[in-house]
């Protein structure tokens, strides 16, 4: 694309932007593709439920993401378009997600094994042990 435009075209000093740009562009388009040669139900079928719920989010916010950036470029200022509301609900719910996996991923109590360390390491006084002098 910035090789094809002629540097009389625009200020040269955009042409790394331009550059960036252009390969970002490169590196979803072979994303999509890379998603798009499997079949969604495919896919979702090798997937865990939370997985399953992280990859429909993350589909959501990149495409809502990618119509920001479609207002922008056609001069509609995004922040005033329902499109960040939409943004914000999915961020919501990501954070939802990300609880979700961060207390799966927490140590579970073995109440059995806990139970045993705490008698075990509390004192307990053995009646045969226990000689009261007599008087």
């Amino acid at each position: 694309m910035a090789e094809d435009i002629n540097a009389e075209e625009y200020p040269t000093e955009i042409h790394d932007y331009l550059t960036t740009f252009e390969k970002s562009l490169t590196s979803v388009d072979e994303m999509l593709k890379t998603m798009m040669s499997v079949s969604r139900s495919e896919l979702l079928q090798k997937l865990e439920p939370l997985e399953q719920a992280k990859l429909d989010l993350v589909s959501a916010y990149t495409l809502n993401s990618m119509f920001w950036v479609y207002l922008a470029t056609q001069g509609i200022n995004p922040k005033e378009h329902p499109v960040k509301q939409e943004l914000e609900r999915i961020r919501t719910y990501m954070n939802k997600v990300k609880e979700i996996a961060d207390k799966k991923k927490a140590s579970k109590l073995d109440k059995g094994a806990a139970s045993r360390f705490v008698r075990n390491a509390l004192w307990e006084p053995n009646p045969e042990n226990d000689q009261t002098p007599a008087k």
